[in-house]
């Protein structure tokens, strides 16, 4: 059972890290990607509560296919919090570059839907003057299960050192609607897609166990053992922090010997 989180704290911190990010920038607001999923409703209500809903602009941005109730908690979401939202139907730019899309390149049609709705949000947060905000858990950035330069891109993400069992935690807390907090998480990439389906374990576990490897330091097979995890839970966890390694750093550059760039440079008169 996952112990609760001290939400008090984090909500602090992160309201922190929103607001004085923004000051930061001199920009107007915060667009975000509304899926109708928990990560993306509570990075939208984090931001809510951190700079007023006035600087928070939803994008709701389905495909053809997409899940009619996506879009139904998407609105629920918009509703309950009051902020202005807009609307882009994807599927002309999707479907102008696949001549269809069946089981032979559906993964890659979902990414490249990723890597659309991305790309529209960094244009409309260009042309309104604000930071694209992300909704990508700690949970998925371990496990790289995130598109590359899609929904892994944002100007800042308030969430990423949220596990996903720590992100219902949160929604709950903060009222988000139900419907979106106790449904099947899913990045509704064909019809029945969820996630603990496609990673073949579930959240509860797969966090417990990324607490220990990640956060605990534990590195004894038979440790993990000794804690109760599965075995095959534990293999497919680490084979896919591994394996997804990459998405976590920025792309490699050939060293050759020069300083590191600096992120901030001051002159003395």
């Amino acid at each position: 059972m996952q112990k609760d989180i001290d939400l008090n704290d984090k909500l602090e911190k992160i309201k922190h890290f929103i607001s004085t990010r923004l000051d930061k920038s001199g920009l107007t607001g915060f667009v975000i990607g509304l899926s109708g999923g928990i990560d993306s409703a509570l990075s939208a209500v984090l931001a809510i509560e951190a700079v007023g809903k006035d600087k928070v602009l939803g994008l709701i941005m389905p495909y053809r296919t997409s899940s009619d109730n996506s879009e139904n908690d998407a609105m629920e979401l918009i509703k309950k919090t009051g902020i202005e939202y807009r609307k882009v139907d994807i599927s002309p730019m999707i479907d102008a570059y696949y001549d269809k899309i069946d089981e032979n390149n559906r993964l890659r049609a979902g990414n490249k839907m990723a890597r659309e709705r991305m790309s529209i949000l960094f244009d409309i947060a260009f042309k309104t003057g604000r930071l694209v905000l992300g909704t990508g858990n700690r949970t998925e950035i371990c496990l790289g299960y995130t598109t590359w330069y899609g929904d892994s891109a944002c100007s800042i993400n308030p969430i990423g050192e949220l596990y996903k069992t720590e992100v219902r935690q949160m929604s709950k807390a903060l009222g988000i609607p139900d419907q979106i907090i106790t449904k099947a998480p899913s990045a509704d990439l064909w019809a029945g897609q969820t996630d603990e389906l496609e990673i073949g374990v579930l959240y509860e576990q797969i966090d417990l166990i990324l607490k220990s490897i990640v956060d605990d330091g534990i590195r004894s097979k038979s440790e993990l053992n000794n804690l109760g995890y599965n075995e095959n839970d534990i293999r497919q966890v680490i084979m896919l922090l591994n394996k997804n390694a990459f998405k976590r750093s920025l792309p490699e550059i050939a060293g050759l010997g020069r300083e590191v760039i600096p992120s901030n440079i001051t002159l003395k008169d």
